[in-house]
């Protein structure tokens, strides 16, 4: 069977980097890229959004020595003409035998009809996905077992934790939660084991992870017969819209407020499932107040220069945090300290940051198989509620 002559597009090097391998076939064909798409890609790449799966599309054209780049003659003489026309002229001036356009972009497969270019869209296109997606907590059949991570045999998750492995047959209840899912009875299994001190928790919105964090927490600080645990920190990275911190009114409690509202109403839903009053200054005042012995909510700029010990530490949205603030809350950790990060690498409101170059991933790239860490990603059925739930499996 002859070889094919396939060109790429930006857009399918960007919508899965490895197009390159499978368009290839082993040996059977030939790609290209045009000296326009690496213009393109070079402008790109400075774009926070999508910056880190161009540095792994030019990876892996570096990587690959048989990927034949165009010459830029022809390209840096079309710089007045519009990208999709610079390309097509590019393909034209190779000469190559049956050249094949892979391109997703349907303008520009209208355009090579045109030019008399055969052109077909990429059908394997598969979103990015980071550390923390790809790696779930379980290990596949065959597979060495990460420390703390989970296996399904024989239909049952077992957990090979700190004291070897585990069948995971029974279902947590914990300050009047039940878990909704499998998965939330796992992430509790691992929030609540005494070994492990860092747990992070990727999901997106809607399974419940803060819920739990928070259900988690309060039965560490407040029921577990065995506590050390003597006060909960919510730690929550603030990226403003409007008015700064600073010109609101107000102790920090208040200052957070607008960011932190959803903690207060899952604070006061689960003191409705079962009384937490140590947590509130009153619990019995209509407008309840955080007593700040038991519950404190941190912005991440306050941790700095902090010792925080014999607490439980839950960090929200851990996706807007940098390598480097990461690196300076978690060395804040002291003695007795249980932290919880959570976050969804797939919402990253932090312009400087993206879905691979962000606190939670780093945590996962860079920690997992430490024995007292664990990481999951919570899914399933069942969410926050009917209307969140078809938007999931919509995927809308």
């Amino acid at each position: 069977m002859a070889s094919k002559n396939f060109i790429l597009d930006t857009n399918v090097l960007i919508e899965n980097p490895k197009c390159i391998a499978g368009l290839r076939n082993g040996e059977e064909n030939n790609i290209h890229v045009p000296y326009t798409v690496l213009a393109e890609l070079d402008k790109l790449k400075r774009d926070p959004r999508v910056g880190h799966v161009v540095s792994q599309a030019v990876h892996a054209i570096l990587e690959d020595d048989k990927v034949r780049i165009f010459p830029p003659d022809v390209a840096l003489g079309l710089e007045d003409e519009i990208y999709d026309d610079r390309i097509l002229k590019e393909i034209l001036k190779q000469n190559l035998e049956d050249p094949i356009l892979i391109t997703n972009d349907r303008i520009l497969q209208l355009k090579a009809r045109v030019y008399g270019i055969a052109c077909e869209g990429y059908r394997d296109s598969v979103p990015f996905q980071s550390e923390s997606q790809l790696y779930t907590g379980f290990v596949e059949d065959g597979e060495e077992p990460v420390a703390n991570s989970f296996r399904w045999e024989q239909g049952t998750p077992v957990f090979y934790g700190p004291e070897g492995p585990k069948a995971v047959t029974y279902q947590h209840e914990i300050w009047g939660v039940r878990p909704r899912s499998v998965y939330q009875n796992l992430a509790l299994e691992i929030m609540l084991h005494p070994d492990i001190d860092l747990v992070s928790l990727q999901s997106e919105a809607g399974y419940g992870k803060t819920f739990l964090a928070l259900a988690a927490a309060l039965y560490l600080v407040l029921e577990r017969k065995d506590n050390t645990y003597r006060k909960i920190y919510l730690v929550k990275p603030v990226w403003e819209i409007g008015a700064k911190m600073g010109y609101l009114p107000g102790d920090v409690e208040e200052k957070m407020l607008p960011y932190v509202r959803y903690i207060h109403d899952l604070l006061v839903k689960l003191h409705e499932m079962r009384p937490a009053n140590r947590i509130f200054m009153t619990p019995d005042a209509e407008s309840l107040r955080l007593n700040p012995k038991k519950f404190e909510i941190q912005p991440i700029a306050y941790i700095r220069g902090m010792n925080v010990e014999n607490a439980v530490v839950v960090v929200d949205e851990m996706q807007n945090l940098s390598r480097n603030e990461t690196r300076a809350l978690l060395t804040r950790m002291g003695e007795n300290v249980k932290c919880i990060c959570l976050g969804d690498t797939r919402q990253v409101d932090n312009p400087y940051l993206n879905e691979s170059n962000n606190g939670l991933n780093w945590v996962v790239k860079k920690l997992k198989g430490y024995r007292n860490y664990a990481h999951m990603v919570l899914k399933g059925e069942r969410s926050r509620g009917p209307i969140t739930d078809i938007v999931l499996k919509s995927k809308l």
